[in-house]
């Protein structure tokens, strides 16, 4: 179905272009009106298609500066040879009310994938990037963060592709992005199919996303690390032609453990970690408390880790509630979960 949100950008047109995506939305104040998605098009002729997003979730702030950064760089960049295409607030009710969920629909974009053409605004947004933008992209990155909830390692995820060739060319563009950390994973713990990413495998473009921050703020090297992989994505790929060298990336190729090997709030109550992301952990070790909140005299709940592992995240808030997600482990690639 063709979708029903639009745009006066044109694609094949060579230069620069900055307009909206419109999506409809009939409210109490606007029967007829739309909401504006920030879309930009930057297109040097022949050569690979790059769709850069952030803001998927509104509260994740380092791709969306980093994205704002790189648009201001290209719309001086004489050395393009491709095409980049972003998008710096995708969810924009989200982004401006500084919420991970649209305030609108409370519909979380991120699993909202591939979407529906006659849903509301968040599944449109899905739907038009899913049937829109897609088939323009040879390959896809979508800036994410722990947002007001997560304190999260610095890593790149990617789907594992379906099949060998697929899962090289993923491999290729996350090695390329040279986060500190990358991971493959099949989002089991999370969106599993309905993320941004897992929707681009589908379609069999090379895709990631990442995690670069923490508590709804702004980590100064999560951005440096969004920066420094964009430019390097789009060097390695043929699109921008550095004028100077581009400093090489590194990571360590991890994978998700099974979710069942997470640990979760037991009850609503105060956290109090013992560990931080990027620690080793061995199995039976403490990783914290949970004071509860029903009684101040009650012992804490005390947690330990079922497994080893490399710790992926921790929860940020200290005030937690039954089922939170506290604690989430990884693996080095080859090695048992």
């Amino acid at each position: 179905m063709k979708s029903r949100v639009w745009s006066k950008i044109d694609f094949s047109a060579i230069g620069m272009q900055a307009d909206y995506a419109r999506v409809p939305y009939s409210s109490d104040t606007s029967a007829y009106g739309w909401i504006p998605v920030p879309i930009l098009c930057f297109n040097g002729g022949n050569g690979p298609t790059a769709l850069l997003t952030a803001g998927t979730h509104g509260d994740e702030y380092e791709g969306q500066i980093a994205l704002r950064n790189l648009a201001r760089e290209l719309s001086s960049c004489a050395n393009l040879r491709g095409r980049v295409i972003i998008l710096p607030a995708l969810n924009w009710p989200a982004v401006s009310a500084g919420r991970r969920n649209s305030p609108l629909d409370e519909g979380n974009l991120n699993r909202a994938f591939p979407g529906d053409a006659d849903g509301g605004p968040t599944a449109m947004i899905a739907h038009y990037v899913t049937s829109e933008l897609f088939p323009l992209a040879d390959l896809v990155i979508d800036l994410h963060s722990g947002g007001r909830s997560l304190d999260y390692l610095p890593v790149a995820l990617a789907r594992p592709g379906r099949n060998d060739s697929e899962a090289a060319a993923i491999l290729r563009l996350l090695k390329s992005f040279g986060a500190p950390y990358g991971a493959i994973t099949d989002g089991a713990g999370a969106g599993a199919g309905s993320t941004l990413y897992a929707a681009a495998e589908q379609h069999g473009i090379p895709a990631l996303t990442t995690e670069l921050g923490f508590g709804a703020t702004l980590s100064e090297r999560g951005l440096r690390i969004a920066e420094h992989g964009l430019k390097r994505v789009l060097h390695d790929y043929g699109i921008v032609t550095a004028a100077g060298a581009i400093e090489a990336g590194s990571s360590v190729i991890l994978k998700y453990q099974s979710p069942h090997n997470s640990i979760y709030a037991p009850c609503d109550g105060l956290f109090e970690p013992f560990v931080k992301p990027g620690d080793e952990v061995k199995a039976n070790q403490p990783a914290g408390r949970v004071y509860p909140l029903s009684s101040a005299v009650a012992e804490p709940v005390e947690l330990k880790f079922s497994v080893s592992g490399l710790v992926a995240y921790r929860r940020f808030p200290t005030l937690t509630h039954t089922g939170d997600a506290l604690f989430g482990l990884m693996s080095v690639m080859g090695e048992a979960a």
